[in-house]
């Protein structure tokens, strides 16, 4: 059984995130206001079969006409409606044919957001043998699909590509994997422009074998810095116009590196590795900022950072889906999704206000009458304790009154008292004085 942890959620910002499992299925996870900000799976699309595993995906999330594109283990690739989840169209990325190399699977997939048109869009995908290809595809609900232009490359001529990554700009592109150097290509004429160069062997004369595991850009500005991790869980930090070897490399913990995700202000990464450990790193000084708190039970294969919100999302093989606060790093919620992660999306154009249609807002409107006794206050309810000191207070209030009339009647029968005997001594004297 996997190790858990129970954990108080302190509510979330409104958000919405994609995930993507072993199985092929998507689910969505929401967070709203009116539920306590607390997520909870929404929607989830697809059949469980594990030949449709996915293996990467990407998102346009414009506030008009977004889509979805996800790479799938058989080799086909997805395009749909992120909203709904309907399916646009279905390409295979090995051409007309029905089968694939069960060894070339889908290493990398990217949907350009800024030179896509209406009614298209363009598609980057790499390979594990390093096929990369660049084309248009046409948007359509119709089973029948006509492609644009493609422009296809080779990456590498040996190894095997893990990680690819496409910059802010979309003219450059990362590539880097098993036995394969890190590598930046020019999308616009898909030429090598810079590759880097292997680290020198150890004080022990002992040389690391190339085995990138993930890789990032730190800026949308300048895509000559960038962050990769290793298989020998190292961290290394490239500046193309500095030299080809890392300026800065360092270990974190003991285990490899499954995911790097940067931050908004272009020096900050996210790293998570095989045992689940995930923390921030100051690429400029190589400093470890701190971990996360809340330990995962399993390898973290994916860290999205959230366009507006402080808040990163992580999911691997333990099968949650976490949310966690880049300033506090701390854990906001723990979703259990029940098969093994492979990725996550977040949704940025998503609001959790909802438009009231004008009948039902003039169906809820109160009577004035029912509003104004509704804002009196309520009589507040006293508790036992109060009511016990009222009645013993009542008893003591009782108990005083008693003895202060019990007084007031003895004070009166000794008035009486006195008057009778005034009246018979004054008798007296009149009969007295009468003889």
């Amino acid at each position: 059984m996997p190790r858990t942890t129970t954990v108080e959620c302190p509510g979330c910002p409104p958000l919405r995130a994609l995930t993507f499992d072993a199985l092929g299925l998507i689910k969505v996870t929401e967070s709203r206001g009116n539920s306590g900000g607390i997520p909870q799976v929404v929607e989830r699309w697809g059949d469980a079969d594990s030949s449709k595993c996915v293996l990467a995906a990407s998102i346009d999330d414009r506030a008009n006409d977004p889509i979805l594109a996800v790479a799938r283990k058989n080799g086909t690739i997805e395009i749909s409606n992120p909203l709904s989840g309907d399916i646009f169209v279905s390409i295979s990325d090995f051409g007309d044919g029905d089968g694939h190399p069960e060894d070339d699977d889908i290493a990398g997939l990217h949907i350009f957001k800024k030179s896509r048109s209406v009614g298209s869009c363009s598609l980057l995908t790499c390979t594990t043998k390093g096929n990369a290809s660049l084309r248009s595809v046409d948007i359509a609900p119709t089973e029948s699909t006509n492609n644009g232009a493609s422009n296809s490359w080779k990456v590498c001529a040996a190894g095997k590509v893990l990680c690819a990554k496409v910059h802010g700009s979309e003219k450059h592109a990362l590539f880097g994997g098993k036995g394969v150097e890190v590598n930046l290509w020019d999308l616009e004429s898909s030429t090598k422009i810079w590759a880097a160069k292997p680290p020198p062997k150890n004080s022990l004369d002992i040389f690391t074998p190339t085995w990138f595991t993930s890789a990032t850009f730190l800026t949308g500005d300048d895509h000559r810095k960038f962050v990769a991790g290793t298989n020998s869980h190292q961290v290394r930090v490239y500046d193309t116009s500095a030299q080809r070897r890392p300026v800065i490399s360092f270990d974190f913990r003991e285990t490899p590196i499954k995911s790097v995700a940067e931050d908004h202000d272009g020096y900050t990464i996210y790293a998570g590795n095989g045992s689940g450990d995930l923390a921030s790193i100051d690429t400029r000084t190589g400093k470890l900022l701190g971990c996360f708190l809340g330990k995962c039970s399993g390898s973290i294969r994916s860290i999205a950072r959230h366009p507006d919100h402080p808040v990163i999302a992580s999911c691997g093989l333990d099968s949650y889906l976490r949310l966690w606060d880049v300033k506090t790093r701390e854990l906001l919620s723990a979703t259990f999704l029940k098969q093994h992660l492979t990725c996550v999306v977040f949704d940025s154009n998503f609001s959790d206000k909802e438009v009231v249609a004008p009948d039902a807002q003039h169906a809820d409107e109160i009577p004035e009458e029912v509003e104004q006794e509704a804002l009196k206050p309520a009589k507040r309810k006293k508790s036992p304790e109060e009511m016990k000191g009222k009645k013993k207070k009542s008893k003591d209030d009782g108990s005083k009154k008693s003895r202060k009339k019990s007084r007031q009647m003895e004070s009166e029968e000794c008035d009486v008292r006195n008057t009778v005997v005034f009246d018979i001594q004054h008798v007296n004297v009149k009969l007295v004085t009468s003889f």
